[in-house]
């Protein structure tokens, strides 16, 4: 997309990277790039699957302590939280990273080193956000930088898979009145900017029906698999939008067993997922697929005419999507910001991380890269895979990236935020 920042947005970080102390705290984060590997390497050995968040917590608020933050704690949520405090003549903003990975204990035993990268499963995502968060608090602090409002830092509970950015959830919906602006660390390349929300719901239905032998009992009874197939079927056909984009997918399909597997089967289920980055069309969605799922409970009761077919549901992750103005200057200052650091912004389409529960809750929001990757490295192989790895040259672009957004924000002294409250 053409973008085109404003004159305001490119003045207003010029003169806070004017200011002595701002600069100071920028050059030290590239200094302190080996302390903050070390962290990533000291927290990845740290294992955190969600719901398991724990032990990661605990070290990660001792580092919050070390630190000097005030009113540091782990609130009912799980979540790690830390105040810098400012003047009180700005706005709170909220820096999070996510404690959680999608590996099972012991998936984890070393981090090798080679080839300029760390290796091990959850490295990067998103242990390292946890780490350069470290690094930025040390920024602040050995230069002495004084900021308007308050930062509040926070590592956040039950963001992957079924978390389903529970820990997030839970944190704004007890502080939304107090966070004036929000900046997660999530993204694999510094590069990306994301500032759209794409929401996502998944779901469990069960199919019921009486059951029986499947030679004995075939022709007095309706299948519950077959009404399950069915309604799969008239999903695969649906078409959906690509702009905005919107997908879904059933990904699980189960009934009976190789004991039965002459039997007609009393219960089958589907799990299914689906996305949209417009919060209409993801109703919408909803709305169609259990229009099917009960039009063919139907179909296969009338085709036997003998009993009912019958269906309930669970929901485990409902996210909520929504969009932002690209140039509201929370917006603006990330991509000026990635520029100065001599890197090509890059612009995602949507994009599910905890960016979406602020922008739900109508704060200013974006979610930042953790990595410094030259333009064309294939990033999305690094994540969510036994075989992960982060790249160590550069690696403190990203944390400079956090570092000058978050007083952006916040504001200092000489320059104001770039929140309007």
């Amino acid at each position: 997309m053409s973008y085109i920042v404003s004159e305001e947005t490119k003045t207003t970080l010029q003169k806070l990277l004017t200011i002595p102390e701002v600069a100071a705290g920028f050059d030290f984060i590239k200094q302190d790039q080996n302390d903050c590997i070390a962290e990533q390497i000291e927290l990845t050995l740290v294992e955190s699957p969600t719901f398991h968040e724990e032990n990661r917590a605990a070290l990660f608020k001792q580092k919050f302590e070390s630190l000097g933050l005030t009113n540091v704690h782990i609130d009912r949520a799980g979540n790690v939280v830390g105040t810098l405090k400012g003047s009180g003549n700005g706005p709170t903003v909220l820096v999070e990273g996510h404690l959680d990975t999608v590996f099972p204990f012991n998936s984890v035993h070393e981090v090798i080193t080679k080839d300029g990268y760390l290796h091990a499963p959850g490295i990067g995502d998103d242990t390292r956000a946890l780490a350069m968060i470290l690094s930025v608090i040390r920024g602040i602090k050995h230069a002495n930088v004084k900021t308007l409002g308050d930062i509040i830092f926070v590592g956040t509970t039950r963001e992957e898979g079924m978390g389903s950015l529970g820990g997030m959830k839970d944190f704004l919906d007890d502080n939304a009145d107090l966070i004036d602006a929000s900046i997660s660390i999530d993204g694999a390349n510094i590069a990306d900017i994301t500032y759209e929300a794409t929401g996502f719901k998944t779901y469990e239905v069960n199919f019921y029906g009486i059951g029986g032998h499947a030679y004995a009992a075939f022709g007095t009874m309706a299948n519950a698999l077959h009404a399950a197939a069915r309604a799969v079927a008239k999903i695969a056909d649906f078409q959906v939008s690509d702009d905005p984009k919107t997908t879904f997918c059933v990904s699980n399909f189960h009934a009976g067993n190789d004991a039965g597997v002459h039997a007609i089967v009393p219960k089958a289920t589907i799990k299914f997922n689906f996305r949209s980055n417009s919060a209409e069309l993801l109703n919408e969605l909803d709305e169609r697929i259990f229009k099917a799922i009960q039009e063919a409970c139907d179909e296969e009761t009338a085709r036997w005419g003998k009993d009912t077919i019958t269906w309930d549901s669970k929901i485990y992750c409902d996210v909520p999507a929504g969009t932002q103005d690209p140039h509201i200057p929370i917006v603006e200052s990330v991509y000026s910001v990635i520029e100065h650091l001599g890197i090509k912004p890059n612009f995602l389409q949507g994009g599910s991380t905890n960016c979406n529960m602020a922008i739900d809750k109508g704060i200013p929001a974006i979610c930042i890269g953790r990595g410094y990757y030259p333009e064309g490295t294939p990033v999305q192989t690094f994540v969510h895979n036994l075989n992960e790895k982060y790249p160590i040259d550069g690696a403190y672009k990203g944390v400079q990236e956090t570092y000058l957004m978050a007083l952006l924000c916040a504001g200092v002294e000489g320059v104001e935020s770039i929140i309007k409250k």
